[in-house]
């Protein structure tokens, strides 16, 4: 079961930073404009605005976590790509 199916339908506010605070390694992620995240946020929260015409290239470690953000990101509005995983990639990754 994927987190987004979680609840069986959008949780509300409460239910998501509930099951955030319960999630491990979790993030909780607002999307608003600098501006807006200055006047007022949830505590722990990390500002990263994502305007829809922010083309977006997503990659995991094979590519299929990546598609299906894709996907889901595309319904949204956004301009995304699935750019694959970094499992067969040369380069050397950085930490």
């Amino acid at each position: 079961m994927g987190f987004l199916n979680m609840f069986g339908k959008e949780p509300s506010l409460e239910e998501g930073i509930k099951a955030q605070q319960e999630t491990k390694g979790s993030v909780l992620l607002d999307v608003r404009s600098e501006g807006e995240y200055a006047e007022g946020h949830l505590e722990g929260s990390v500002n990263i605005p994502l305007p829809k015409e922010t083309p977006l290239f997503v990659y995991c470690l094979s590519g299929a976590r990546a598609g299906r953000a894709v996907t889901f990101l595309t319904k949204m509005g956004y301009k995304a790509v699935n750019i694959g995983g970094v499992s067969g990639h040369e380069s050397k990754l950085v930490r």
